[in-house]
């Protein structure tokens, strides 16, 4: 039986044929050839590997409370010997990579690493563009008002959240850059960036400073599944190899 560091490099391979847009652009491809199979959860920051996180945490929920996006979340009773522990939905809410990190600092069992301090430090996942016919920038569409009107729905308790919905809203009717711009990784254009490729369309590079912290698949307008996701609990290079 594969042990959990396999189960999290056990992909299926996507085939160029099944993306769109014609031919690839060498390095700056759209996709990434491999995704994650399995149903795997996204951590808050600095979380341990996924079992000894379990065999750890003790379902305080003090993360939960402290933090200031309302991005954490506790698993229910259908959830196994998972229940009671803390997860993010990006597509819902992604983690903003607070200053200090007060999830991390609340958790009293050491579930989350103390000695992750920085938004640098974290690793939850990588982003990648799953769904590069659903982008808006690759098919040159402008951000309508319409395809942010859900996403203005999300938490506004306080100032921080006020200002991502205040943020999100200037980008009504025109070119959608969201993801990149929004990003809140400290030098963000090291983590996602908008490029063209060889036919002048623009799309987002994911890059190797991705913590995963999916924000990006929170603020993309594109109704249902994002076009960007995020792949928790693998490296950049376990993606984009």
């Amino acid at each position: 039986m594969q042990n959990s560091d396999n189960k999290r490099r056990d992909f299926v391979k996507i085939g160029a044929g099944t993306l769109f847009f014609g031919s690839l652009i060498g390095a700056g491809v759209y996709f990434t050839p491999k995704l994650n199979a399995k149903q795997t959860l996204l951590r808050p920051p600095g979380a341990l590997d996924e079992k000894e996180f379990l065999s750890t945490c003790i379902k305080c929920g003090q993360c939960v409370q402290v933090c200031p996006y309302h991005t954490l979340s506790l698993l229910d009773i259908t959830s196994g010997n998972s229940i009671g522990t803390p997860y993010v939905d990006s597509r819902a809410r992604g983690c903003y990579l607070c200053d200090l990190l007060p999830c991390v600092l609340a958790c009293p069992s050491g579930s989350l690493n103390h000695d992750i301090t920085t938004a640098e430090q974290v690793q939850m996942g990588v982003a990648m563009l799953k769904n590069p016919s659903k982008c808006l920038a690759l098919l040159g569409k402008n951000v309508s008002l319409e395809d942010i009107g859900e996403l203005l729905t999300h938490s506004n308790k306080n100032e921080r959240e006020q200002k991502v919905l205040d943020d999100l809203k200037e980008y009504a009717g025109k070119p959608c850059t969201i993801c990149a711009d929004l990003c809140p990784y400290p030098a963000k254009d090291k983590a996602i960036a908008m490029v063209s490729d060889n036919k002048g369309n623009f799309y987002p590079e994911v890059r190797s400073e991705c913590v995963g912290c999916g924000v990006c698949e929170e603020l993309c307008p594109v109704k249902d599944e994002a076009a960007i996701v995020i792949i928790p609990r693998v490296k950049y290079e376990e993606i984009y190899s």
